[in-house]
């Protein structure tokens, strides 16, 4: 094991460094690759169907160009975020960003679906390293406060208008150069970041290494790739099918051995001391909730538009740049507001914005000017979102010591991701299973889809107010925890 240099123990010990003046292009460089990972989890949604007839697919093989990246983008966060204060924020950034690259130029050069879907297992592995180091990298760049609000808001703008952008111009590439360009134009992108990263991006980790717990890392993240892909599966297989209980089984036995690892580990791969964090708690159940409704809407959505409107993969694309504009342009007025009120009335607010978003879509008809019965919707859910994962972003990290940052990172990313897993799985069993009562009583195939995504919103609607009332009683006021003394190292 090498000797931390000294710019590595600056931005380690303590929790306290000189400000690098490089640290607003460092953080300019990482969210240009979070944006990317974020990006690819709903670029591909409006692409399916050329992807379908390009490389002659059926449905439910095809879904899994999109579960394939949440398995693994969900199940190895943990695993990624500890490996960065382990090993090194900006060496493991580099390296995943590396994988999510190169796995992007072998989805968009796939010529069968095994090797897209296999392209994209990697795509995932690649976007689970690099997402909570990027985080970390941030948290350590920056002093708690202001300052680090006010990246964090970048950051939350990033991550929120992300998905929303991924369908747009999962649409506009589609549509002018095909859908391997949705895939190919990670390439250039990735690679100019790598070339820049090492002279811009300032290296720390955690200062005197003693060991790695792999047993903690083994059942951890097996215990997350099982639980993620049982609930991709289970729309499929069934909920109460043997497969499927079986599995959840496995997820909690697996999960219980990581416990009891952890508790006995020298050298844990999670301190749960971390939960004693109010905020921490709060954020990342508040997180599991907002990545439920955040995916589920964008995933029901898209197939609204396009199967009962007939909008075309250009037009649904279109059609979300009402929600990330919204975004970005709110992102600056929401930290602020974070700074001066604290996260829990602004998150508090941007929960309930994205509520009466979704109660707003339960309404939707079978016939819809998208002014009148759409806009309003996206307009909400923008507002939302930026009013939601900004104050999460930074009650997640308040009060983490700085060789806490990769856990916490990877904490709330994870969170986010399961929490969309399970929505998606959720909202789609609920709407597909509805609309096939309908067709099979008789109903119009637009008439039962469109009560099937109705009911699909209206669950919901309710997953998104328990957000609200988990952040009420979860997350604390103005007063933010600081991080307590730290050992010297």
């Amino acid at each position: 094991m090498s000797t931390p240099d000294a710019s590595t123990l600056r931005g380690s010990a303590l929790g306290h460094h000189e400000p690098d003046p490089r640290r607003w292009l460092a953080l300019a460089l990482v969210c240009v690759a979070f944006f990317m990972t974020v990006l690819d989890g709903t670029i591909v949604t409006v692409a399916l169907p050329s992807i379908k007839n390009s490389l002659h697919v059926s449905d439910n093989t095809l879904q899994w160009v999109l579960i394939a990246y949440t398995i693994t983008f969900g199940g190895l966060l943990l695993l990624g975020g500890r490996l960065a204060d382990l090993l090194g924020r900006r060496r493991l950034f580099m390296i995943g960003l590396t994988i999510f690259t190169a796995a992007s130029l072998a989805c968009g050069l796939a010529n069968t679906i095994d090797v897209l879907i296999g392209a994209r297992a990697v795509q995932g592995v690649g976007a689970a390293i690099v997402s909570p180091a990027v985080l970390s990298i941030i948290t350590t760049a920056f002093e708690e406060g202001s300052e680090r609000n006010k990246a964090l808001g970048i950051w939350g703008a990033i991550g929120g208008s992300g998905a929303a952008a991924g369908v747009l111009l999962g649409g506009v590439l589609t549509k002018f150069a095909g859908w391997e360009w949705i895939f190919f134009v990670n390439v250039p992108v990735g690679a100019l970041v790598l070339a820049l990263t090492r002279p811009i991006v300032r290296e720390s980790r955690i200062p005197g290494l003693r060991g790695f717990d792999a047993a903690g890392a083994i059942t951890i993240t097996s215990s997350l790739l099982v639980l993620v892909y049982t609930i991709s599966k289970a729309p499929e297989v069934g909920w109460g099918t043997g497969r499927t209980i079986g599995l959840l089984i496995a997820s909690a036995v697996l999960f219980v051995a990581f416990l009891a690892i952890e508790t006995r580990s020298p050298s844990p791969m999670v301190s749960f001391d971390i939960f004693r964090i109010r905020n921490v708690t709060g954020a990342n159940v508040c997180g599991l909730f907002l990545g439920a409704v955040v995916f589920s809407n964008f995933f029901l959505l898209t197939l609204y538009v396009q199967q009962v409107l007939g909008y075309s993969a250009l037009k649904t694309g279109l059609t979300f740049l009402a929600t990330a504009g919204t975004v970005v342009l709110m992102a600056g007025i929401s930290q602020a507001l974070v700074t001066k009120v604290g996260p829990r009335p602004v998150m508090a607010v941007g929960l309930a914005l994205i509520t009466a978003g979704m109660l707003w879509y339960t309404q939707i008809p079978v016939e819809a000017s998208f002014v009148t019965d759409l806009l309003p919707g996206y307009l909400l859910v923008g507002l939302g979102m930026a009013f939601s994962f900004i104050p999460m972003s930074i009650a997640a990290l308040a009060g983490v010591e700085p060789q806490e940052a990769g856990l916490a990172s990877g904490l709330i990313n994870a969170s986010q991701q399961i929490g969309g897993a399970l929505g998606v799985a959720i909202a789609a069993t609920v709407a597909f299973t509805h609309t096939k009562t309908l067709l099979a009583s008789g109903h119009p195939p637009a008439q039962a889809a469109t009560s099937g995504f109705a009911l699909g919103f209206w669950v919901i609607a309710g997953i998104s107010a328990l957000s609200v009332v988990a952040c009420l009683t979860l997350v604390r006021g103005q007063e933010l925890e600081q991080p307590a003394t730290a050992v010297a190292v």
